[in-house]
């Protein structure tokens, strides 16, 4: 008699599920614009995208926790001040709205945002004087932030394309996003419940990934710590720029 295993046992959600866990962890901790938006891209290669948002939900709790004890002294209170409701806001859209919605259309109207934020950096860079984006620039991206990391934990891209203007230390950087991030994910925990996505395969099979989580973040801690503030926010265009292709390119398929 086979024995059933109540996790997914498919070799290629592992093959891609370890390196997008290993990348979110970094971003989480050291890159936190860019790269951590590919893991469910990556994950929906094996399984489908409410699954993969459902098995890294413990997976991201974890990370959070560890980004805010690394850098617990760091983050900029009044812009976290500002950034969290708007940021809740999103969630409760994207919760109401999650079974009418079709991921793929809102996967490529991200990697839109994402990739003309990009172009208007580098055709247009700021001059070191130019003044700040303005606040409802500010809460438009911010609850745009909320409402895709409840559809695929994509909310890095739009948040970044307003406080990476602000030109923060990448440690205040990275700190302001980690206490954030953490606030947004768990709201997400009561209505991915309501809505079914937190099942025991799932929980089982997150149990499996999580321990690469403080593997992942203590890479990006380290790299936090050690990196200038050009190749920081370099690195953040690299990771926006794939982030911004990958979901351009799945919600065209």
């Amino acid at each position: 008699m086979s024995m059933h295993f109540p996790i997914v046992t498919d070799p290629l959600f592992y093959a891609v599920s370890v390196p997008a866990v290993l990348l979110l962890g970094v971003s989480k901790s050291g890159f936190g614009a860019g790269f951590g938006s590919l893991a469910v891209p990556m994950m929906a290669l094996a399984i489908s995208v409410p699954e993969a948002a459902a098995i890294l939900m413990p997976v991201l709790l974890v990370m959070d926790l560890l980004g805010m004890a690394a850098f617990r002294k760091d983050f900029d209170k009044d812009l976290l001040k500002f950034l969290l409701p708007f940021g809740v806001l999103g969630i409760a859209i994207g919760a109401v709205l999650f079974k009418v919605l079709n991921p793929q259309p809102v996967a490529a109207i991200v990697g839109v945002v994402t990739l003309t934020f990009l172009a208007q950096r580098v055709m247009l860079p700021p001059r070191p004087d130019s003044a700040p984006p303005p606040r409802w620039l500010g809460a438009i991206l911010t609850t745009t932030s909320g409402f895709t990391s409840f559809i695929a934990h994509a909310g890095g891209p739009p948040i970044s394309a307003y406080v990476i203007p602000l030109r923060l230390s990448p440690v205040k950087f990275t700190a302001t996003m980690a206490f954030f991030f953490f606030v947004v994910n768990l709201s997400k925990w009561i209505p991915y419940a309501w809505l079914g996505l937190l099942d025991w395969r799932n929980m089982a099979t997150s149990l499996v990934l999580l321990p690469l989580a403080p593997v992942g973040v203590w890479v990006g801690v380290r790299l936090a710590r050690r990196i200038g503030q050009v190749l920081f926010y370099r690195f953040l265009y690299v990771g926006m720029f794939l982030t911004g292709s990958k979901l351009l390119w799945d919600g065209l398929r």
